[in-house]
């Protein structure tokens, strides 16, 4: 996985935007938002600074954890070095099964179960909102778990710990990334919503096929391969910042 700088970060994002826009985060971001900054869609509106701080606070409690969790994945995976190939293809096998179940052909009982963390009154202030972060991202939701779960497995098979830190780094971004523009529009956000919600199905479907497709790569070996392959598509003037 060394040899594949770009692409993984890059499914790892995408994986952050498919795990926002799933059917049992997206329809709850304006609770979220409302019980973080404690103001309603109308105040949000006129008061966009403080929206923004809260969800930046939120955002950065869930990203500490997912960040954890990838480094601690990783860092099984280096320990397990010896068995790299096996390694893989393990994980390959585990993000193809975790995308079957987002695509409703298997049923994983312990992924079914909800582990959200419910809480019934925020913590208070600025700090409060940031702990808020940190439950949403120690909980695992039937919908989240799974694409999380695949990206904690590539980031088991990285042998670097820098590398698959920003795995996490990347996907906490497309979660976060989302949210915050929600945050700073929510009224533009709610309008938008109330079109897209019909088509939250596709975003289950998408998701599943990304993760069986990425597994079925990582499995195989062919992973590296076309990372290098795109790679080398890349114009030398972008490849500088990937």
């Amino acid at each position: 996985m060394s040899d594949a700088p770009a692409l993984g970060p890059l499914v790892a994002f995408a994986g952050g935007l498919l795990s926002f826009l799933s059917p049992c985060v997206l329809p709850l971001v304006p609770s979220y938002l409302g019980f973080i900054t404690g103001l309603t869609a109308e105040e949000m509106t006129q008061r966009r600074r403080l929206a923004l701080i809260h969800a930046g606070l939120f955002v950065l409690g869930f990203s500490l954890i997912f960040i954890l969790l990838g480094a601690s994945a990783t860092a099984l995976g280096a320990a397990l070095r010896y068995y790299k190939d096996w390694l893989q293809r393990i994980g390959g096998v585990l993000i193809v099964l975790f995308g079957l179940y987002c695509l409703g052909v298997l049923r994983l009982g312990f992924l079914g179960r909800e582990w959200r963390v419910h809480l019934e009154h925020k913590p208070v202030g600025y700090l409060g909102s940031m702990l808020v972060g940190i439950a949403f991202g120690a909980g695992w939701s039937p919908c989240i778990g799974p694409i999380l779960g695949g990206i904690l497995s590539l980031a088991a098979t990285e042998a670097d710990l820098t590398k698959g830190t920003a795995l996490l780094v990347a996907y906490s971004a497309g979660l976060a990334v989302p949210f915050l523009l929600a945050a700073w529009a929510v009224d533009t956000f709610l309008v938008w919503f109330q079109r897209f919600r019909r088509r939250l199905h596709l975003v289950q479907r998408a998701s599943g096929a990304l993760l069986v497709a990425v597994g079925l790569l990582i499995a195989t070996g062919q992973f590296t391969r076309l990372a290098g392959w795109l790679q080398a598509l890349t114009p030398a003037g972008l490849r500088r910042w990937l």
